[in-house]
């Protein structure tokens, strides 16, 4: 993985698989800050492994396609500092693929919405007629749109672990009643109102994650990504959805027919980087972003 890039007036204090995290310069560490920095690198994640190369132009597009969702679901508190609350200015040269938000007390619960039977879903579906303990009809199909979208949640495991998915008990042992029922909540809404958004412009949004915290005040706020590339499934809606996609399910694909999940992912060929990042573009212009 390549150094974090220096930001003026920030400091870098951690590195995700695909974003670097930064609070104002002299802040002593993450907890004193009361803003922070996230810049969106061009690395590729799949199966938990950031891939090599990365996919020119990623960070600047899916930081597009997260502001362009914050805009959209405007009804939603996230987690965005607008220019006029002021704070320490983002220098031009990362400006397009940074986001400057406020902190947040993250919930520890990935909150997955599905409106479509795919991936790990169809996988369970075959086997208990169910996706994470949410029974489903028979007869199903693999691609299928679900009678309505369904909430399954999983437990946000530190980095270099594992996600796992838990039942809507579960977290309510995590977070409490009234937490978990305000993330189920505000999940299934914004996953309704963008999957509308994007029908109308011929994109299907297949299933998606989403984050949640809470501010210095107690709310709630949408924080993180929302309804990327990385973390949503994107078909588009004229064709055959399951082949067509506008995420890394490119990358996904190549990986699963290229490699055992057995030590270092190999280096990705050229042919699927090209692919990948003209898809993520093709999206953008799509849905208007």
């Amino acid at each position: 993985m390549t150094a974090a890039p220096r930001v003026a007036g920030w400091d870098h204090v951690s590195s995700g698989k695909v974003r670097e995290l930064y609070v104002p310069t002299g802040t002593p560490d993450i907890a004193s800050a009361s803003e922070l920095l996230l810049v969106a690198s061009d690395r590729v994640s799949a199966y938990d492994f950031a891939l090599e190369p990365p996919i020119p132009g990623k960070g600047e597009l899916l930081t597009r396609l997260s502001r362009f969702w914050f805009t959209q679901l405007s009804d939603v508190p996230n987690h965005l500092i607008g220019p006029s609350e002021g704070g320490t200015p983002v220098p031009a040269d990362v400006e397009s693929r940074s986001m400057h938000v406020m902190p947040l007390e993250m919930f520890p619960v990935e909150c997955v919405v599905r409106g479509y039977l795919v991936g790990s879903g169809w996988a369970e579906y075959q086997e208990t007629g169910s996706v994470c303990g949410v029974p489903l009809p028979e007869g199903l199909s693999n691609g299928d749109r679900l009678p309505e979208p369904i909430y399954t949640p999983a437990y946000k495991a530190p980095q270099g672990e594992h996600d796992e998915n838990i039942s809507y008990e579960q977290t309510v042992d995590l977070v409490g009643d009234e937490v978990a029922a305000t993330l189920r909540e505000l999940s299934l809404h914004v996953y309704t109102e963008a999957a509308a958004i994007a029908l109308d412009r011929g994109v299907v949004i297949a299933d998606t994650k989403f984050e949640f915290g809470r501010d210095a005040d107690g709310r709630i706020r949408i924080a993180d990504e929302v309804l990327t590339s990385d973390s949503s499934r994107y078909w588009d809606a004229r064709a055959d959805a399951r082949t067509d996609s506008f995420d890394k399910q490119i990358v996904r694909d190549w990986l699963s027919a290229n490699w055992d999940r057995q030590g270092t992912p190999p280096v990705l060929p050229d042919e699927i980087v090209a692919r990948t990042a003209a898809r993520y573009a093709e999206l953008i212009e799509r849905l208007g972003a």
